[in-house]
């Protein structure tokens, strides 16, 4: 069985995008990209909504052939086109870079990716994160949180039915009074 880990940059107040999508608050160390860069190479699968695929789809690709381009940002480009991904939506046509599109019931297909044998899923997206929270899928949360209070925007975590207690697994810091918490949902 696979575990699922919804993993995202979020402010103090607990948004991933402030209003308007603006994601100017979140830009990464170096310490924290190589972070999130290893991260994606250990992922066996990554699931992402519509929104959240068109922002990386729209960089990453060719990413690493752009003048400048860091030997990190070059090392993130290439594993992030690697990587297995699955785009839950009923609005786009056709994905790329080793992608595969799902336009029925997400939570019904995380349910059966989850079940299957493979490496380390992470889903992200705050929608369909939603979904499978709700749904009880999410088996860990890396929650990466910058200094800042944003006011409002998309929020980390959505409404519940019940309770989810959770075990913290492990902390970090970073540059920028950055911080890592990563959470075990306790089953």
């Amino acid at each position: 069985m696979r575990r699922l880990t919804f993993g995202m940059n979020l402010s103090l107040d607990g948004y991933i995008t402030a209003p308007g999508d603006d994601l100017g608050w979140s830009v990464p160390s170096d310490e924290l990209f190589q972070w999130w860069s290893d991260r994606v190479g250990a992922t066996g699968l990554a699931l992402y909504g519509r929104r959240l695929w068109e922002t990386m789809s729209s960089h990453w690709p060719t990413a690493d052939q752009q003048p400048g381009a860091t030997t990190a940002q070059i090392e993130y480009a290439r594993r992030w086109r690697d990587m297995s991904k699955v785009v839950f939506s009923s609005t786009a046509r056709a994905v790329d870079w080793n992608t595969r599109l799902v336009t029925g019931d997400a939570v019904a297909e995380i349910a059966r990716l989850k079940a299957e044998d493979g490496g380390p899923m992470d889903i992200g997206g705050a929608t369909l994160a939603a979904a499978a929270m709700r749904a009880g899928l999410i088996d860990e949360y890396a929650i990466v949180t910058h200094p800042v209070l944003v006011g409002g925007g998309t929020p980390f975590f959505t409404a519940l039915d019940d309770w989810v207690h959770l075990n913290l697994v492990e902390t970090r810091s970073f540059p920028d009074g950055v911080l890592l918490a990563r959470y075990e949902t306790r089953r």
